[in-house]
């Protein structure tokens, strides 16, 4: 047992990092000492969702938990390059802050930014310099592909859009939903799946331009269909228990009875 740790009224950051390397270090923890960046890249995604979720459920308490729970991933990654002589907490803090001071010279320099607007407008420039990005282009492929992709799409079509490349309002990529509909009409008609799988592609992209000149998050938006679609279908198999009849085995029509039934309801 590692006295030191264990009757401490309060924790810093920098028993965090101790406690990390206690786990990595021989005679430590056998599951710990075995995690790669790889095995444990999962984790790090999932954590973030929680805490996503915690904001979204407006949980001061279960945010304060998830937040631990991401800063935890973040100092094993860095345990893990520490172990290689290559960078350690200390170094991720110091190019944060450093990045920081770069990217808000309208409050660390003498430049001027009255508003949002201007601060992201000077914020692009500058991570454009940084990362000596010539062109749109590579500031395009400079957005994860390992990104939700309707969040990538989204992002993408926001940098095409800064330099014009955009339809002047809503109605150009609403007109786009209804051609690219049509032409994947035609690519499942075909029986090309492979022609099907590139137009649902582009029928989904024009549906996150829409989404974007509406200022609603793709993202957000089917995950709020997902949880109507979820309480919906719960009314109607719950119907379907009722009736006495297996579900599978009722008519659609039925259930399509069931599922207005379920819309009336909300």
């Amino acid at each position: 047992m590692i006295e030191n740790f264990t009757f401490k009224d309060r924790y810093t950051i920098a028993d965090l990092v101790e406690i990390v390397a206690i786990l990595r270090a021989p005679g430590g923890c056998p599951w710990d000492i075995e995690q790669t960046h790889e095995s444990i890249r999962r984790d790090f995604i999932e954590e973030t969702y929680e805490a996503i979720e915690a904001i979204d459920k407006g949980s001061r308490e279960m945010l304060l938990e998830e937040l631990g729970d991401v800063l935890m991933q973040v100092v094993f990654h860095a345990q893990i390059e520490k172990e290689k002589n290559s960078f350690d907490f200390d170094d991720v803090a110091d190019g944060i802050c450093k990045k920081l001071i770069v990217r808000h010279p309208h409050v660390f320099g003498d430049v001027k930014a009255e508003t949002s607007a201007e601060v992201l407008k000077n914020w692009d420039a500058i991570k454009m310099d940084e990362k000596k990005q010539k062109s749109v282009t590579e500031s395009i492929l400079s957005v994860p592909r390992q990104f939700p992709a309707l969040m990538r799409a989204e992002k993408i079509q926001k940098k095409a859009a800064k330099v014009g490349f955009d339809w002047p309002d809503v109605s150009g990529a609403l007109d786009k939903i209804g051609e690219e509909t049509e032409e994947v009409r035609a690519a499942i008609a075909s029986g090309d799946e492979k022609k099907a799988l590139d137009e649902l592609g582009d029928l989904l992209f024009s549906v996150v331009n829409v989404c974007r000149f509406a200022h609603v998050d793709a993202e957000e938006a089917l995950t709020h269909t997902s949880d109507k679609f979820t309480d919906r279908f719960s009314y109607v198999e719950q119907k379907a228990a009722e009736s006495g009849t297996p579900m599978a085995e009722l008519p659609l029509e039925t259930l399509d009875g069931y599922w207005n039934e379920a819309k009336t309801r909300e």
